[in-house]
């Protein structure tokens, strides 16, 4: 951390430090794009990956926090941004060096109004172009006059706006023609089965040849964000299983341990293997549908009804536990909300046994087949590079060669203590990233085998009081989700409700990433990008 902190501040002597869970540094705004490209570049540095960009509203400045990972040495940093002007507050893009910070800083734009100069399409994603105001800002009138309900579907515009200093110091606006005159632009969703959820693509097609596509979101948005704002830390959790509901003991995880870090609260050992436990066999569960959706889509129907028939005894298990199959609202600040059935173990162990047999059945039916193959084999490669500098993790990343696994980068729970092997390959194509599910659900197993008989006794959670206030501060927490690194970031002023709670949602990346696998391929072929990306809407539209 010393060698960093000289580093920036040897580079830029303005930035200041503060101490935290990262090294910390506010840098003027200005200043930090060259900063920026320096802790990307820089040989001892290779801040290559951007995890998280937040936008904040703190009163009298509008700013930015930024989390930033070094892939090789897998150390972090913090920077801050912001302005105090708030009638036309402008940052400075760095989409120009971590390219999914395109979509987060619209998603800035969206909700706290913060221009980004340099940024090559300042358009809403969320939210229509003619809503007024900006959400998540603290003064935001919430009232129906403010927004009435429109009468009429949005208007798709076929520009959008860039902001650029020009040669007398002046912010200067640019309109940029989304689509050529000659392009044929046509929709694919929202109401299209093959996009898993109400999100639309509006695709330009030369022939069957994609040439672009310009992803709309915020068909589902439910505002969870801003809703969060007026909910104590225990309410909160409701939320989480509603975001990527195919992950959603993995998301109300983060969400507890940020809190409980953030609390310094010790959770019991018992909970410990519950959770490891709970949260693979949501992974293999979620793998399981994809397997189920992208075959369905791919016209195989009969390995269709395979997955599903596997995923149903892993609901069946969280049924007799949680209550539920789908929102399972059973992870708790201090631990689990009730202990383990009296048959999980039992349950679990036989579904364990069941397994391979029936991965080698999937393999048969559909791994092996040519159209298959030649459905998936090649199409949509995405190298690692690219899949760092889109944050595409997950099981997207690792079948590009991106070893991102957070239980093996920062373990948590009991992932340091069971062994199983980071699934990576090479090929970063369609068939590559279905591949690596089907081996991710073997190794979710073998981390099952060896907790499922040593469950320790003992308490399943610790006892908290009603009303929660956490240390007044910023914490950050990841997971390792069905289909990547799902990220929470707390603020708090030490009330009884957060300041500051962001989703950071591997989804997102997935949805940024579509544009450029599709370019030049066949309209067919985003069938099985899409499919074989897995992303869940509800995570994205949050």
């Amino acid at each position: 951390m010393a060698d960093i902190e000289k580093k920036i501040t040897t580079f830029l002597p303005e930035a200041v430090f503060e101490a935290g869970q990262y090294p910390t540094f506010t840098v003027p705004a200005e200043k930090l794009p060259a900063l920026a490209r320096y802790l990307h570049d820089e040989e001892d540095l290779q801040f290559d990956n951007l995890v998280a960009l937040v936008g904040v509203d703190w009163g009298e400045r509008l700013g930015v926090v930024y989390y930033l990972n070094s892939v090789k040495y897998n150390h972090w940093v913090i920077l801050k941004a912001s302005t105090d002007d708030r009638k036309e507050p402008w940052l400075y893009s760095v989409s120009g060096v971590w390219q999914n910070a395109e979509l987060e800083e619209r998603e800035v734009y969206d909700y706290f109004g913060i221009r980004f100069i340099g940024h090559p399409d300042m358009r809403r994603i969320f939210l229509r172009e003619d809503w007024v105001g900006y959400p998540l800002r603290k003064d935001y009138d919430t009232s129906r006059e403010n927004n009435p309900i429109p009468e009429s579907n949005e208007e798709s515009s076929d520009t959008t706006e860039s902001f650029v200093v020009g040669a007398d110091g002046k912010i200067e606006k640019r309109i940029i023609p989304l689509f050529g005159k000659e392009d044929y632009v046509i929709n694919i969703g929202p109401q299209h089965p093959a996009t898993h959820g109400v999100l639309r693509f509006r695709t330009s097609l030369d022939g069957e040849v994609i040439r672009k596509i310009d992803v709309h979101c915020g068909y589902i948005h439910r505002g969870i964000e801003k809703l969060w704002e007026g909910l104590t830390y225990p309410q909160t959790l409701h939320m989480t299983d509603r975001l990527d509901y195919l992950s959603a003991h993995q998301n109300r995880h983060a969400l507890c341990m940020c809190i409980e870090d953030a609390l310094q609260l010790e959770v019991p050992l018992r909970a410990q293997y519950i959770r490891t436990m709970m949260d693979e066999l949501m992974r293999i569960s979620s793998h399981l549908l994809f397997f189920s959706t992208l075959c369905m889509d791919l016209g195989a129907l009969t390995a269709f009804f395979y997955g599903f028939r596997e995923r149903e005894l892993i609901l069946d298990i969280f049924e007799e536990t949680c209550g539920a199959r789908m929102s399972l609202n059973y992870n708790t600040i201090g631990g689990v909300m009730a202990d383990i059935h009296p048959d999980f173990q039992r349950k679990v162990k036989a579904f364990i046994e069941l397994m391979p047999s029936r991965l080698k059945e999937y393999n048969e039916v559909f791994s092996g087949n040519v159209i298959a193959r030649n459905r998936m084999i090649g199409v949509g490669r995405l190298s690692r590079e690219d899949a760092i500098r889109y944050n595409t993790t997950g099981p997207t990343g690792r079948a590009s060669g991106w070893a991102c696994d957070v239980r093996k980068r920062t373990p948590y729970a009991l992932y340091d203590r069971v062994k199983f092997d980071e699934v990576v390959m090479q090929e970063g194509d369609s068939y590559a990233r279905y591949t690596v599910r089907l081996k991710e659900i073997e190794q979710s197993l073998r981390i099952l085998e060896q907790l499922v008989d040593n469950i320790p006794e003992g308490d399943y959670a610790v006892k908290t009081k009603p009303i929660i206030k956490v240390p007044e501060g910023r914490y950050f927490k990841q997971v390792e989700a069905s289909r990547g690194a799902f990220g929470i970031y707390l603020e708090s002023r030490g009330e009884k409700t957060p300041y500051r709670l962001k989703v950071v949602s591997p989804g997102f990346a997935l949805v940024g990433v579509v544009d450029h696998l599709t370019r030049g391929a066949k309209i067919a072929d985003l069938i099985t990008i899409g499919g074989s990306l897995d992303y869940v809407v509800p995570d994205i539209d949050r």
